[in-house]
């Protein structure tokens, strides 16, 4: 059974950085995708960024040029590197896994969450 644990996430200014990861366990196979999504309170979720195993990367517009996410295969772990961060980006971010494809909407493994929190 597949499992992801989150972790990382903290209260941080306005401007500053956090790294989230995630570690994997459980997988099989070499082709798989792992990404990064958030929910804000009363709002959605959303997909934050993807990354395949083959190395294909996608982001939501609203974090790109800001956030990185990476992934180190050998380890099943995920990271996602999160620059100039903005009050707008406070949300419970999950890291989320699925065999072959990406997808920015939905997968079917997810972790439990880490906050993020941003002061002004």
């Amino acid at each position: 059974q597949v499992q992801l644990v989150e972790s990382g996430g903290g209260s941080v200014q306005a401007g500053g950085s956090l790294r989230l990861s995630c570690a994997a366990s459980g997988y099989t196979g070499r082709d798989y995708c792992m990404g990064w999504f958030r929910q804000a309170p009363g709002k959605e979720r959303e997909g934050v960024a993807t990354i395949h195993s083959y190395g294909d990367t996608r982001y939501a517009d609203s974090v790109k040029g800001r956030f990185t996410i990476s992934m180190d295969n050998a380890k099943h772990t995920l990271f996602l590197q999160m620059n100039s961060l903005k009050p707008e980006d406070i949300a419970m971010y999950y890291c989320a896994a699925q065999m072959w494809v990406c997808s920015m909407k939905d997968m079917n493994y997810w972790g439990k969450g880490t906050l993020v929190t941003i002061s002004s």
